[in-house]
């Protein structure tokens, strides 16, 4: 009986282990990722308001000639993403100065996509957990 509570602990230690390292090991994969900074969930922006848009990638251990990084729009909370809202970037690149355009919305989400044109695939990053607010109303302080 003691052998089998002995080997249940180890089995549970393994377990929680591995989990770790598959973490990790996704982390260091070669996956391109990307986490928003700002906008916030929830904040509101206005039309015509200058926006610093910032955010952290991961981006894959590869020659980055030729890579590029950019910005899409969604309005309908990430359900389709019609509008790129910067030019072609640096993929290293980790800002945006944006204006935000008149297009009202409760559901504004932001997708960070990575790619190599003809020979790595475009990577996309949506981000949900950040859904913001695009004001009707043009803000008062500026």
């Amino acid at each position: 009986m003691k052998i089998r509570g002995i080997l249940l602990i180890v089995v549970a230690v393994a377990l929680t282990l591995a989990s770790q390292f598959v973490s990790l090991s996704r982390a260091a994969s070669g996956r391109y990722s990307a986490q928003l900074i700002s906008p916030t969930a929830g904040q509101v922006v206005y039309p015509g308001q200058k926006v610093r848009v910032e955010w952290k990638s991961v981006l894959p251990p590869i020659n980055l000639e030729g890579c590029e990084a950019e910005l899409w729009l969604s309005l309908d909370g990430g359900k389709t993403f019609p509008m790129v809202i910067t030019p072609i970037m640096d993929p290293k690149a980790q800002f945006f100065y944006w204006t935000v355009p008149n297009f009202p919305t409760n559901t504004a989400v932001l997708d960070i996509r990575f790619g190599c044109e003809g020979w790595y695939p475009e990577n996309y990053a949506p981000q949900p957990a950040s859904m913001f607010t695009i004001s009707k109303n043009a803000a008062e302080l500026y």
